[in-house]
C-alpha cells in the first residue's frame, strides 16, 4: 500500500512540473542586466528518487525531490547557488556516481541543467561572476564546469575538507565536480559577499564540515536558502535529521539556527522538498 501511495505521489508531482515547465518556455522571458532591485531566481536541474530514510532518519518509503539551484541578479553580479548535477548523470549516472548510483535514481533531461536554464533566460554561462556552493556533494557542484569564468565562493572548512582523502571518502566527495581551476573565494564563517548586506552565507555546519546556507535580502524581506542544512519543512519542525550526517550535533544547531531566522521573519527555502518547490515560482518567474 505504501509503495502504490508514493507512486501516485510522484506521477502527480511529475505531471504538475510538466505543464508549468511548459508554461515557462512559452513565455520566451529573459533577463536583462540589472542596475536596481536584487532579483532571485528557482531552477529546477532535474529530479532524484531515494530512500526516505535518506532525508528522516526513521521514516520509510521513497521520496522524489528536486535538485534546485538559483540564480541572484544582483547589480553588482550575477550568482548561482549551486549548480546541480553533472550533465552526464543525464545519460550515465551510473559510471558518473560509482557507488552512489545504488542509493539515488536520478531523473535528469537535456535541457535540465543549470547552463541550459540560464540560456533560457538569455544569460550566457560565462556572464556568471559567482557561484556559492553550499557544500561539495555532486548534486550540488555537479555543473561548475558550466560557468568557467566564475569565482566559487565556499567555506573554508569545507574546500579543505575536499583536499583531504579521508574526508573525501567520508562525505563522498568527487574531485572531478568541483577541483576544475576556478578561482575560489574561500570564506569563514558569515561573509557579506558585496559588503551590503544583501547577499551573505550563512555558516550551517554538520550536514558536511562546511555546509553553508546563504540570506539574501529582497525587497520582501530576507531568504533563506538553506540548501542540505534542511531538506524539508518536517525536518525543521521536528528537528528531524538524515540517516547519514558528517556531524550530528553540528546539524542540530544549525537547524535551530534556521528556526530563529524563521521566527524574526526570514522565509527558509527547504533543500530538496518537493511539496515545498511546488510553491516556489520557476523561472523566469521572479521569487518575491
Amino acid at each position: 500500500m505504501i509503495d502504490q501511495q508514493w507512486r501516485k505521489k510522484l506521477e502527480n508531482n511529475q505531471g504538475w512540473w510538466e505543464r508549468l515547465e511548459q508554461q515557462n518556455s512559452a513565455s520566451g522571458a529573459r533577463v536583462t542586466r540589472n542596475t536596481g532591485e536584487i532579483r532571485l531566481y528557482a531552477f529546477t536541474c532535474g529530479w532524484m528518487t531515494a530512500d526516505l530514510k535518506m532525508m528522516l532518519g526513521r521514516a520509510h518509503g521513497k521520496i522524489r525531490f528536486p535538485v534546485p539551484c538559483y540564480l541572484i541578479d544582483h547589480p553588482k553580479g550575477r550568482i548561482l547557488f549551486d549548480t546541480g548535477l553533472h550533465p552526464d548523470c543525464q545519460h550515465d549516472p551510473e559510471t558518473r556516481l560509482g557507488g552512489i548510483a545504488k542509493h539515488f535514481h536520478v531523473h535528469y533531461r537535456r535541457g535540465e541543467e543549470v547552463e541550459a536554464r540560464l540560456m533560457q533566460l538569455g544569460i550566457e554561462p560565462r556572464d556568471i561572476d559567482f557561484v556559492i556552493n553550499s557544500h561539495l556533494h555532486f548534486d550540488h557542484t555537479g555543473g561548475n564546469l558550466l560557468v568557467p569564468n566564475a569565482r566559487i565562493v565556499i567555506q573554508r572548512r569545507e574546500w579543505e575538507a575536499g583536499k583531504m582523502p579521508e574526508l573525501i571518502h567520508a562525505n563522498a566527495y568527487d574531485k572531478r565536480d568541483y577541483d576544475l581551476g576556478h578561482l575560489v573565494m574561500q570564506v569563514e564563517g558569515a561573509h557579506d559577499l558585496f559588503g551590503d548586506g544583501t547577499i551573505v552565507t550563512i555558516p550551517t555546519f554538520g550536514h558536511t564540515p562546511g555546509h553553508q546556507s546563504l540570506k539574501v535580502k529582497l525587497g520582501t524581506g530576507d531568504v533563506i536558502l538553506a540548501a542540505d542544512a534542511c531538506y524539508l519543512r518536517q525536518s525543521l519542525e521536528e528537528l528531524h535529521l538524515p540517516k547519514l550526517v558528517f556531524d550530528r550535533a553540528q546539524m542540530l544547531d544549525s537547524m535551530l539556527l534556521l528556526r530563529r531566522l524563521q521566527a524574526a521573519g526570514a522565509r527558509i527555502f527547504y533543500g530538496h522538498d518537493p511539496e515545498f518547490w511546488k510553491q516556489v515560482p520557476q523561472a523566469p518567474l521572479m521569487i518575491r
